[in-house]
């Protein structure tokens, strides 16, 4: 799925329907006229302009959601918008409705949706039938939304991402497999310190070195860390459902303190996506 569908193909004049499922599926400058939009409202503020009034977005939830949801209810509002929640337990999914009908169905009566959901067939399969954008809001292979607040974050805090050294400790999840995607299109040297079981996958990696991203892959976290500009960590338990002793042994080592962050630049920023489990991936 390139982020486009094939509802419209843009012969005519007609604009094709952008999806947002992946950070890959977009050029460097798209994401970046992305993140400029973004820091121009937040500077700006929302008194004057509301540009999406009028517009209806459905927040699909079939995974648990705080920040998630917050954030896309109240950037909706703050925009002009409405919203309209729905969790798994509300949809008909799960007593037979085909991905295709509920794709249908919502289409005719709200203007995008965000899906958070545990299996990122479920997502593609979505877009493939709405009419309306799609927009990633968490699954178990990535979560781009996440990526994009990040970078913003960092970038108003330390100034452009590009050339920047970032280090992910811990298990090369969803949110990590993002961080890669990301490494190619804003063109930061990415660390990533995962045990060997649990390194992303080999695809992707070829995919972004192939794509010319400094990805740097190993197992020790100090290595990863040292002199980086900003050390990035999740979860150990999180889309997984394995909460095992032995994938909590593997990932002892890559719990980030301040001793680890004390390999890392003196100006470091520590980053995680949140929720936390304080004394697991992160010592306080």
């Amino acid at each position: 799925m390139d982020g486009q569908s094939d509802q419209d193909t843009g012969v005519g004049g007609v604009t094709p329907l952008r999806h947002f499922l992946d950070l890959r599926d977009f050029d460097a400058p798209t994401l970046r006229q992305m993140l400029d939009s973004a820091l121009r409202f937040k500077r700006a503020g929302f008194a004057s302009s509301r540009p999406l009034a009028g517009k209806t977005l459905a927040l699909v939830f079939e995974k648990p959601s705080t920040r998630t949801r917050v954030s896309f209810e109240v950037a909706m509002r703050q925009l002009g918008g409405d919203v309209v929640v729905l969790s798994g337990r509300d949809m008909q999914t799960g007593r037979g409705e085909t991905a295709a009908d509920t794709a249908r169905v919502l289409s005719r009566y709200v203007d995008g949706i965000v899906l958070r959901t545990d299996r990122a067939y479920k997502l593609h399969e979505l877009a493939h039938h709405a009419t309306v954008p799609v927009i990633n809001g968490l699954t178990d292979t990535s979560h781009p939304c996440q990526l994009m607040a990040d970078i913003l974050t960092f970038e108003e805090h330390r100034g452009p991402i590009t050339g920047q050294v970032i280090a992910w400790c811990g298990d090369g999840n969803n949110v990590a497999r993002s961080w890669i995607e990301a490494a190619v299109r804003f063109g930061f040297t990415l660390r990533l310190a995962t045990p060997l079981a649990l390194r992303p996958p080999a695809p992707l990696l070829d995919w972004a070195r192939a794509e010319g991203a400094r990805i740097e892959l190993g197992d020790d976290p100090n290595e990863a860390v040292a002199n980086a500009r900003c050390v990035v960590t999740d979860a150990w338990v999180s889309m997984s459902d394995d909460a095992s002793e032995r994938r909590h042994n593997l990932l002892t080592p890559y719990r980030v303190s301040s001793e680890l962050m004390a390999h890392a630049a003196p100006d470091a920023l520590f980053m995680h996506c949140l929720p936390a489990h304080r004394g697991e991936e992160v010592a306080a």
